[in-house]
């Protein structure tokens, strides 16, 4: 129990201090991700309105991806990418959150930057 508290605490840490660097605006915004056990989430915030200008996630997507969860990680980076260009954003602010860049996260970023969305 008491390492469990512990381990909470330095990601919870960790993730204070990627925010602390980061902040999104409407040209510019924010790329947060989020990462479940199943799913994985991401969305464009403006920090500046505290909205949510676009968001995927894989939730209830019943698509097949090769690759298991990485894999469909990238896509959902994709869909992102191709969501904000439709709506004028060309830029975005890559926000890890207390995950390190690796696995998953790392994917939604590439499958973002592979689709034209520049971080």
């Amino acid at each position: 129990m008491q390492k469990r508290k512990k381990l909470n605490e330095i990601r919870s840490r960790r993730g204070v201090r990627a925010r602390a660097k980061i902040f999104g605006t409407a040209e510019k915004p924010r790329l947060s991700v989020f990462r479940s056990n199943r799913n994985i989430y991401a969305q464009l915030i403006d920090d500046e309105k505290g909205r949510t200008l676009v968001s995927v996630s894989s939730l209830g997507s019943k698509k097949s991806v090769s690759g298991g969860k990485v894999g469909c990680s990238e896509a959902i980076g994709v869909e992102l990418a191709k969501k904000a260009l439709a709506s004028g954003i060309k830029k975005a602010v890559f926000d890890r959150g207390a995950y390190k860049y690796h696995g998953r996260v790392k994917a939604v970023a590439e499958g973002s930057r592979k689709e034209g969305l520049k971080i």
